[in-house]
C-alpha cells in the first residue's frame, strides 16, 4: 500500500508551533493549493488543506516559513477521527509532513536584491591573466 501527498502551495497563515508534554514540538499550519477547474486555466479553485510538521521540520517551519510562502510538502495523508463533549463525532483530514522546504526566497521589507555576479569577473589589478572556465582558451 501507498500513502504519499505532495503538494507545492503558499502559507496561509504562520506557522503555529507547540511542545507536546513530553516535549516534543509540533507545528500547525495551512496552505492553499489551486487547481484548475474546467476547460480554461484561468478558472481555478482553492484547496485548504491542513499540515502537520513534528520534530526539526516542526522547528524548521516556525524558524524560516512566515504566511505568502510558497512551500512544498512531501508527507501522507492522515484523518483523525474524535468525539466531541456533547457527543458529536468529528474527523478532520491533515498532510502529516515528512519534508517541507520553502521555494521562493525570503523578502525583508526595504532590502533590495542583491546585484547578479558579472562574469565573467572583473579582475583586480596585478591579478594573473588566467582564462576561467567561462573564456576560450
Amino acid at each position: 500500500m501507498l500513502n504519499r501527498v505532495i503538494l507545492i502551495g503558499r502559507l496561509v497563515s504562520d506557522p503555529e508551533l507547540r511542545y507536546t508534554t513530553s516535549g516534543l514540538p509540533v507545528a500547525s499550519m495551512r496552505i492553499a493549493v489551486d487547481r484548475p477547474r474546467g476547460k480554461e486555466a484561468t478558472d481555478r479553485q482553492t484547496d485548504f488543506i491542513n499540515i502537520v510538521a513534528w520534530r526539526q521540520q516542526a522547528e524548521f517551519a516556525a524558524n524560516y516559513l512566515a504566511k505568502g510562502r510558497l512551500v512544498a510538502v512531501d508527507g501522507r495523508l492522515q484523518i483523525r477521527q474524535w468525539t466531541t463533549q456533547d457527543g458529536q463525532k468529528r474527523q478532520a483530514a491533515e498532510v502529516v509532513c515528512q519534508n517541507i522546504q520553502g521555494l521562493d526566497r525570503v523578502r525583508e521589507p526595504g532590502v533590495q536584491p542583491s546585484p547578479e555576479p558579472e562574469y565573467p569577473p572583473e579582475r583586480e589589478q596585478g591579478e594573473p591573466d588566467i582564462p576561467g572556465p567561462w573564456e576560450d582558451e
